[in-house]
C-alpha cells in the first residue's frame, strides 16, 4: 500500500513536471534562451527532477535555469562579453547537449535517490549530491557570465602567472571566482527557502532531508559548487578539446567556423567538448556535496 502510494505520487509529479518543464522550455525558446533542441533537453531533465526529486528539487532546477538565463542576457552587448562569446563552442541559446550537460547529472541523481528511498542514508547522500550538481552548474554559469566582464585579464588556473584572453577555457578571475561562490551559495539558499516553505505548506515526507541544518547545506553547497566550477576550469585548461581558428587568428572551442571551415586542433581530447566538461564538473561537485553530507551525518 505504501509502495503504491509512493509510485502514484511520482507519477503525478512526473505528469506535472512534464507540463511545467514544457511550459518553461517553450517560454525560454520564445525569449531566445533555448534552441529548439534545448526545449527537449529542458523537458527531459525537468520532468525527471520534478518527478523523482520532488517539488524542492524541481524548484531548484527552475532557480538555476532562471538565474542563468537572466545572466546570459545581462550586458550581452558588452564588448568583452561579445569577444569572449566568439571563443565558446556554442552561443547563448542552449541546445540539447547543453541542457543535458547542465541538468543530466542532477536528473540521474534524483532518480537514484528515489530508487534508494528505503535506505535513508543512501537516499539522503544521493539527494545531497543532486543539490551539489545543481550548485556546480549554477556556479559555473555565474562565473562564466560575470567573469568575462572583469576589468582584470584572466589567468590560467594551472599556470597562475600566465594571462589569457577573456573566455579562454581554464581562465579564471577574482570576479569570476566570487561569482561562482555566490552562484553555488544561491542554490544552497534556495534549498533552505524552498524547504522551509514546503514544510510549512505540505510537510516534507516525500523527499529525503539533505542536511541536518540549514546553515550546513548552504556551506556545503557553496563548497561543492565552487569546487566543481574550479574542476571545470582545470579540465578546460588541460584536456578539453581546443582549436585554433586561422580565419580569426585566435584559440577557440569551436571545431568548425560558422561557414563550415574546420579549425586546427591544438590540444585536448577530441571527444571532450564543453558539454562533457560541464557534465563531468557537475559530477565532481555532486561527489563533494555527498562527501560533505556523509561527514556531517557521521
Amino acid at each position: 500500500m505504501v509502495e503504491s502510494t509512493a509510485t502514484d505520487a511520482v507519477l503525478v509529479r512526473l505528469a506535472l513536471g512534464l507540463i511545467i518543464s514544457a511550459g518553461i522550455g517553450l517560454l525560454a525558446y520564445r525569449r531566445r534562451s533555448l534552441a529548439r533542441s534545448g526545449v527537449w533537453g529542458a523537458i527531459i531533465t525537468g520532468t525527471l527532477i520534478f518527478g523523482f526529486g520532488g517539488w524542492i528539487a524541481g524548484l531548484l532546477l527552475i532557480a538555476f535555469f532562471v538565474s542563468s538565463s537572466l545572466l546570459s542576457h545581462f550586458k550581452e552587448d558588452n564588448a568583452r562579453k561579445q569577444r569572449a562569446a566568439e571563443m565558446f563552442d556554442k552561443g547563448g541559446r542552449r541546445d540539447l547537449g547543453q541542457a543535458l550537460a547542465n541538468g543530466g547529472a542532477a536528473a540521474g541523481l534524483a532518480v537514484l535517490s528515489w530508487l534508494a528511498r528505503e535506505n535513508p542514508a543512501t537516499a539522503g547522500a544521493l539527494y545531497a549530491a543532486m543539490i551539489g550538481a545543481l550548485a556546480t552548474v549554477n556556479a559555473d554559469t555565474w562565473a562564466t557570465e560575470l567573469g568575462v566582464l572583469s576589468q582584470s585579464p584572466p589567468r590560467l588556473i594551472t599556470q597562475p602567472h600566465k594571462r589569457v584572453a577573456p573566455g579562454t577555457s581554464g581562465g579564471i578571475t577574482a570576479m569570476g571566482t566570487g561569482a561562482a561562490m555566490l552562484g553555488a551559495a544561491f542554490i544552497g539558499l534556495c534549498y533552505v527557502v524552498f524547504t522551509a516553505l514546503y514544510r510549512f505548506v505540505a510537510g516534507f515526507a516525500d523527499a529525503p532531508d539533505a542536511s541536518p541544518g540549514f546553515l550546513a547545506v548552504i556551506i556545503a553547497a557553496t563548497i561543492a559548487g565552487l569546487a566543481g566550477s574550479l574542476f571545470d576550469s582545470v579540465l578546460g585548461a588541460t584536456v578539453q578539446a581546443m582549436y585554433y581558428s586561422e580565419k580569426r587568428g585566435k584559440e577557440t572551442e569551436k571545431r568548425f567556423e560558422r561557414d563550415g571551415t574546420p579549425n586546427r586542433p591544438i590540444r585536448g581530447w577530441p571527444w571532450l567538448n564543453n558539454d562533457w566538461v560541464n557534465f563531468l564538473a557537475s559530477l565532481f561537485g555532486a561527489a563533494i556535496m555527498a562527501g560533505v553530507w556523509v561527514m556531517i551525518n557521521d
